[in-house]
């Protein structure tokens, strides 16, 4: 009776569209610069091993940021952190736009400003996951992150839209408007009821730097305990390092590799667009039983590692289909491990769990971003990727395989 009202309870209650609605406009506005910002930088170094320095300068700060505002957002709101990042976010493309349009940039400038943006997104992320369950209600955590997942990969339809303008307007005119969509965004979140004062989240009083240690280690001590959730952890880390090989050699090499290679590469990654799409909508509809999440999670990080390890080597319609089928899984490991953990994780300790998290995957995408743009000097792109791809496979074996007795009780629960 007690897990039937469970799923009798609505998702879309008055904060979670809201949270929704401010995620969709965010997510698409940064879809329109994101993509922009890559091709302007590409073309503002004219050489992958710059791009490359390029996202690691973006990557970098989020190595510490996330692990010192874990406990923070465990301590204070989560809700206020949300928004007002996302006010200085708006404010700081504004003003890039603005420098941008007077022809005032220069190397340092940007160098410093894809510090500052790095920084405040790993301190976004951090305080958006943790506050994000928060407004999920009971046995709703699966349709809740298979809509979150869905609407994150749908934003890049804005892609092609965003190399079309780029081409004719350059960088400034969508900074202003990824600028806006931040501030639209800002507004819709701070309509949000004050739901961590209702749930007796927070700090009371004073926060001292013994009692922010304290709970920093504390946290170290509560993931180093569940031995499932390190080893999903664990597994992250790798799968982020190919990941962040992936991500300074993919773009590059479609430039290089075709005539109007940005074309080629978006209509090559729309399949996988296409794939999550779809994904999203059965991850949304159908629900899996709980006794196979485990088997259906290790089954689909295998055989992602070794789709994005070979796609490139495959022709043009072979690369279509591996992205779509990409896709596809892609939304069902985000689903299956997001609803997984968040539903796990005692609402106390998400800030310091997400802000471990994102702190070990960033350092292995960093890792794998520097490496890769290493190789790419004197190895084919291609080569690499796979290389890289193959690390995680293995990664999946030995982690997720070999960890099976911890991680399939965590996975194999209604979420």
């Amino acid at each position: 009776m007690e897990q039937q009202a469970k799923q009798d309870l609505p998702l879309w209650t008055r904060d979670f569209t809201i949270i929704t609605i401010g995620s969709v406009i965010s997510m698409f506005g940064n879809a329109l610069a994101g993509f922009a910002i890559s091709l302007f930088v590409l073309d503002y170094t004219d050489t992958p091993l710059y791009y490359a320095v390029f996202v690691f300068l973006y990557t970098l700060p989020q190595l510490a940021a996330p692990l010192i505002a874990g406990p923070l957002m465990d301590r204070f709101s989560r809700r206020k952190t949300v928004y007002l990042l996302d006010f200085l976010t708006a404010a700081l493309d504004m003003s890039i736009a603005l420098i941008l349009h007077l022809g005032l940039l220069h190397f340092w400038l940007l160098a410093i400003w894809t510090l500052i943006i790095g920084t405040i997104t790993s301190t976004y992320q951090v305080a958006y996951q943790s506050f994000y369950p928060l407004l999920i209600t009971d046995g709703n955590f699966s349709k809740a992150y298979s809509i979150a997942g869905t609407l994150e990969t749908l934003s890049a339809v804005m892609v092609p839209v965003s190399l079309f303008l780029y081409k004719k307007f350059g960088l400034a005119p969508l900074l202003l408007c990824n600028g806006f969509c931040f501030l639209g965004a800002a507004l819709c979140e701070t309509r949000i009821s004050d739901v961590e004062k209702e749930k007796g989240l927070g700090a009371e009083g004073t926060y001292s730097l013994s009692a922010y240690w304290t709970d920093a280690k504390e946290g170290i001590r509560y993931l180093w305990a569940e031995k499932g959730l390190l080893c999903i952890t664990l597994y992250f880390v790798f799968s982020s390092f190919a990941g962040g090989a992936e991500g300074v050699i993919t773009l590059p090499y479609f430039k290089g590799a075709f005539e109007n290679g940005e074309w080629i590469y978006m209509t090559t990654w729309g399949f996988s667009v296409l794939g999550r799409g779809i994904g999203g909508l059965m991850q949304y509809r159908i629900k899996y039983p709980a006794a196979i999440k485990y088997a259906v999670a290790f089954i689909v990080y295998c055989a992602v590692n070794v789709l994005e390890g070979s796609y490139l080597f495959l022709p043009a319609n072979g690369m279509r289909v591996a992205c779509f089928l990409v896709g596809i899984l892609g939304v069902t490991s985000y689903t299956i491990r997001s609803s997984a953990t968040q539903s796990y994780v005692p609402h106390d300790k998400k800030g310091r769990f997400n802000g471990a998290f994102i702190m070990l995957t960033t350092s292995g995408s960093l890792l794998g971003e520097a490496l890769a743009g290493a190789c790419t000097t004197f190895l084919p792109m291609r080569t690499v990727l796979a290389v890289f791809m193959g690390i995680a496979l293995v990664a999946a074996l030995v982690i997720i395989g070999g960890g099976r007795r911890h991680v399939k009780p965590l996975y194999n629960r209604e979420a």
